[in-house]
């Protein structure tokens, strides 16, 4: 499972119909996210840096009935992607640890679930792992939510 981003309403149509998590880093009309759920049937997730508060209460009522999850999507600047930070746990430039739009974030769930585990190994709730998560790999709360309940 990838996070594909996109930067303008224009690239949805480059979009696969096999995305599952989409990240859309402007301002999506309503007319947008209806062409993304129509190019890309079987969407889980659809990250929203902070206009997710913008999106109308018709279209959040259409992706609950599609069953995909609207997360907000916290990202920063890319350095370097989540899974080599994950391996380095090395901040990036300046000592910040973060990342964010570019074409296609590297395959990383597996990663990410291999983290859950050793988390759940030891024996950590959800909300601890979720906290860690956030702090640790600069993920927003919503995406390490979603990433623990659909964790296998």
């Amino acid at each position: 499972m990838k996070i594909k981003v996109i930067n303008s309403g224009e690239e949805i149509d480059s979009l696969g119909a096999n995305e599952q998590i989409v990240h859309l880093a402007f301002r999506p009309s309503d007319t947008d996210i209806l062409s993304l759920i129509t190019k890309c049937p079987g969407l889980k997730a659809l990250l929203l840096p902070s206009f997710k508060k913008t999106i109308s209460k018709s279209t959040q009522i259409l992706l609950e009935m599609k069953g995909i999850t609207l997360l907000d999507g916290v990202w920063g600047h890319r350095k370097a992607t989540l899974a080599e930070r994950m391996a380095s746990q090395e901040p990036d430039l300046n000592g910040k640890n973060v990342w964010s739009h570019e074409k296609c974030i590297n395959e990383y769930s597996e990663s990410i679930y291999d983290r859950i585990d050793q988390y759940r190994a030891e024996g950590l709730s959800n909300e601890e792992i979720e906290e860690k998560m956030s702090g640790e790999l600069h993920m927003g709360p919503d995406l390490a939510r979603f990433f623990l309940k659909n964790k296998k």
